[in-house]
């Protein structure tokens, strides 16, 4: 069981939360909490659904409208998709450097520019002296 198993009717997540359950419903038709459906189509409250219910309710507290209170799940959802999405493209970089065999690395080339090596090769170096000397005024 997860904190988005739909496991609670109206009446026992509107106590979770500290709410009455005509303020969930109203909730639910505005799409601040939308919570699953049983075939009957009665709704489903998820654990996830009531910590959101009581994040409402202490927006609400602190005067935030609704409209702010929406921007602000949206934004939250929106911050918890991109940490996952960032922790899933940490990963696959990490297995592919990895797997990768012959891994490349990079180097400042000689005039500054940015150049491949192989790993565990160095990179050569001019060895040119070069002479400066001000110019005749």
């Amino acid at each position: 069981m997860d904190e988005t198993s739909p496991l609670f009717v109206i009446s026992v997540a509107a106590e979770l939360a500290g709410m009455h359950p005509q303020t969930l419903r109203q909730y639910d038709r505005l799409g601040l909490v939308s919570p699953s459906r049983t075939a009957g189509k009665s709704r489903r409250y998820s654990m996830r659904d009531v910590t959101q219910l009581r994040e409402i309710a202490q927006l609400s507290g602190e005067g935030v409208s609704l409209e702010g209170i929406r921007r602000v799940l949206g934004l939250e959802d929106e911050v918890s998709t991109l940490r996952r999405r960032v922790r899933e493209l940490e990963a696959a970089l990490a297995d592919e450097m990895l797997n990768r065999p012959g891994r490349r690395v990079f180097a400042a080339g000689s005039h500054g520019e940015v150049v491949t090596i192989k790993a565990g090769t160095r990179l050569r170096r001019e060895n040119a002296v070069v002479v400066w000397r001000p110019l005749d005024r």
